[in-house]
């Protein structure tokens, strides 16, 4: 019976699966990377970037796959459910990995239980941007006319339960305002409404304004991160304008199924990694108003604990419900 128990021991080793060589042969076919949004977004742009410098450090293509609808639910989903092999990712924003669970009844996964964080790629501001002609020139002045005008204010966001969402619901805890949310399917149609002047203000990641702003097409008010952009050095922060402590910024970063393989999360994480740390991708985040970040898998999921932290309780007091 001994015998029999090392034969059965030695058989069941020998078959187990062994994460080193699995990592080791990692990549040996073309490993797929969903982003939840439409292509030419700014997490769209950013996940090509990196999906073309982690295919020629590791010598097999990896394609980005969007997968749109749903506040990024319908890619999240499809992350979530995929074998945890290393050869299916998620390259998404705070949207599906983080906040959607906050938000959306029957969500059909959990961020927090069905991902591993493999790394907190860039941040970049959200803009608060007016159409031209709109009466207030600069954010003190719209909060104060918000206060004259009660729901008057139209301020459009780039759909329900986005982060612009609820940075416009953060800013009117902070100022005790209250406008009218006109959310949008996507950046691009609330843009266009902008530009139209159907819509007064707009709260949205920064990166596809800042042309709009340069060419004088709209006006820019504020930037929602504690420093100012170095794209638009003369658009304030909302704490300059005198609410100290608020902050909201768009992140992006990177997923994998949980069980996914450590060694493997180990690859991807160094592999970003290195992207960010070139010249060449120094520079093209900054001419996209993106900040690289990078760091641990343990930096990640700390960030995300965080930043549940601080938009639960204003989700549940504006009542946010998917």
């Amino acid at each position: 019976m001994r015998l029999l128990s090392f034969a059965l021991l030695g058989l069941a080793l020998a078959f187990s699966p062994c994460h080193e060589a699995v990592a080791e042969g990692w990549p040996d076919r073309p490993v797929t990377m969903i982003v939840p949004f439409p292509p030419g977004s700014a997490v769209d742009f950013l996940a090509r970037a990196t999906a073309s410098h982690l295919a020629e450090s590791y010598g097999k293509p990896f394609v980005v796959e969007n997968r749109t609808g749903a506040g990024g639910n319908i890619g999240g989903a499809a992350v979530a459910k995929a074998p945890a092999d290393g050869y299916t990712l998620l390259f998404g924003t705070p949207s599906p990995i983080a906040i959607n669970k906050l938000m959306y009844k029957g969500l059909s996964y959990d961020s927090a239980k069905d991902f591993m964080p493999v790394v907190l790629v860039a941040r970049s501001p959200l803009m608060i941007s007016t159409r031209l002609g709109f009466p207030a020139k600069t954010f003190e002045e719209l909060i104060a006319y918000a206060k004259k005008n009660p729901g008057k204010v139209n301020v459009g966001n780039p759909g329900n339960g986005t982060l612009g969402h609820i940075t416009a619901e953060l800013i009117q805890q902070f100022t005790g305002v209250t406008m009218t949310m006109v959310p949008y399917r996507g950046t691009v149609p609330l843009m266009t409404d902008l530009l139209g002047g159907q819509v007064d203000v707009a709260m949205d990641f920064m990166p596809t304004y800042v042309p709009q702003v340069i060419e004088r097409k709209i006006n820019a008010l504020a930037v929602t991160t504690s420093q100012r952009s170095k794209q638009l050095p003369d658009v304030p922060t909302v704490q300059e304008a005198g609410f100290k402590g608020f902050e909201a910024s768009a992140w992006y970063a990177m997923v994998a199924p949980t069980g996914t393989p450590p060694d493997i999360i180990g690859k991807l994480n160094k592999g970003v990694n290195d992207f960010l740390k070139s010249d060449m991708t120094k520079s093209l985040l900054e001419q996209n108003t993106l900040e690289g970040v990078g760091g641990s898998p343990e930096d990640l999921k700390a960030f995300i604990a965080s930043e549940l932290a601080k938009w639960k309780p204003v989700i549940e007091a504006a009542k946010i419900s998917m």
